[in-house]
């Protein structure tokens, strides 16, 4: 064994390569973009590059080292991960705070008449949460599609549709309130 250190890397590699591979599959990792194999590469690189003879076999450093490097990678990304959720989970429930708060807040445009919020009010029991965000958002508001599409976490075609629905109950709306205008 104590020859080992005098062989290239790449002869190193290819005797040792399937350890990278037994390391991965006994962790249970799914490595689709080879990122846990690339460490264990790295791991066994430096196992070999640090290796001493007067402390043990060669093979048992190379598995030590390469399952250590997996284990610590393993967990960054399981961190990385459980922050990615708990940022999404807290975006999703200030965005829901905020829906609610405008469903359950007056309108109150700046310049606007009482008969004008009444007439919004009205509006907004005819519609469902969803259309009155296309109506808040794209008609007061004057937002475009994609910046709402974008705010609510949504495909553009979502929103697209939101202003289709209330369109359609708007017109139904508007007959309603005012049966002898032309249409």
């Amino acid at each position: 064994m104590t020859d080992q250190k005098h062989l290239t890397f790449e002869e190193i590699f290819k005797q040792n390569e399937r350890r990278i591979h037994y390391h991965i599959h006994r962790l249970g990792i799914r490595d689709p973009y080879q990122d846990f194999y690339s460490e264990g590469l790295f791991a066994l690189w430096t196992a070999h590059q640090k290796y001493n003879p007067n402390k043990g076999p060669l093979g048992t450093y190379f598995n030590y080292t390469i399952r250590n490097r997996l284990v610590d990678l393993l967990r960054k990304e399981t961190r990385e991960m459980e922050k990615k959720d708990s940022i999404v989970e807290t975006e999703k429930q200030r965005i829901s705070d905020a829906t609610t708060e405008l469903r359950n807040t007056t309108i109150d445009m700046p310049g606007s008449k009482l008969e004008e919020r009444e007439m919004w009010q009205d509006v907004k029991a005819e519609l469902t949460a969803k259309q009155w965000d296309w109506v808040y958002y794209y008609i007061i508001q004057g937002m475009r599609v994609k910046e709402i599409a974008e705010m609510k976490g949504v495909s553009v075609e979502a929103v697209k549709g939101w202003g289709k629905g209330a369109r359609r109950k708007l017109r139904k709306w508007a007959a309603r309130k005012h049966p002898n205008r032309p249409k």
